[in-house]
């Protein structure tokens, strides 16, 4: 009996979690190419920072990926893989230039890293190579996602509720509107210069 009563406080709890998570999905238009979609702070909910880092490359004179989408609190390596010395910095954060960073100057394999704690676009550049440019999009939540290139995305396992997602282009003015999540949901949004 005492099995059949567990096996049944199994199943429920299995129903009643995948009852409270939903799917955000849709389109970004008025761009072409790959866009990021991401959940803006939940007023009240913190988030672990992941404790996997990410890479991003200089290689071939650019910085790869050229848009990386990151959680807050994620720490990012930088690594030279060219034969040349590269630099990293970012002049602001969102347009806050008090979160602006220089990383300096390191050769071919060598690693830098930092801890992207604060949300927001951070638009990477190389005083050594000023053609070089990239952007890290530091999401306050883990429900992000990059576009494919038509544009189409999907979110999964977002709590049930009501939020305010994001989009965003490189070269577009990013649009936010509010958004409740019941289930399947879906949302597009249209972005312009």
């Amino acid at each position: 009996m005492k099995k059949i009563a567990l096996a049944t406080i199994a199943v429920i709890t299995a129903f009643g979690t995948g009852a409270f998570a939903g799917t955000l999905h849709g389109k970004v238009s008025g761009v072409s190419g790959e866009s990021v979609v991401y959940v803006e702070a939940v007023a009240g909910k913190t988030f672990p920072a992941p404790a996997q880092h990410i890479t991003i490359d200089q290689k071939g004179l650019m910085f790869v990926p050229h848009i990386t989408v990151v959680q807050q609190g994620t720490t990012v390596e930088f690594l030279n893989s060219d034969s040349v010395a590269h630099n990293v910095f970012w002049p602001a954060i969102s347009g806050n230039k008090k979160l602006g960073h220089n990383l300096g100057t390191w050769p071919q394999g060598q690693r830098k890293s930092f801890k992207f704690d604060d949300p927001g676009v951070v638009s990477l550049l190389c005083n050594v190579h000023p053609e070089m440019s990239a952007y890290v999009i530091v999401s306050p939540t883990p429900y992000f996602v990059e576009t494919d290139k038509s544009g189409d995305f999907k979110i999964d396992n977002i709590p049930d509720g009501a939020y305010t997602v994001t989009a965003w282009h490189e070269g577009a003015k990013s649009k936010s509107n509010p958004v409740k999540v019941a289930g399947d949901t879906s949302a597009d949004f249209t972005l312009s210069k």
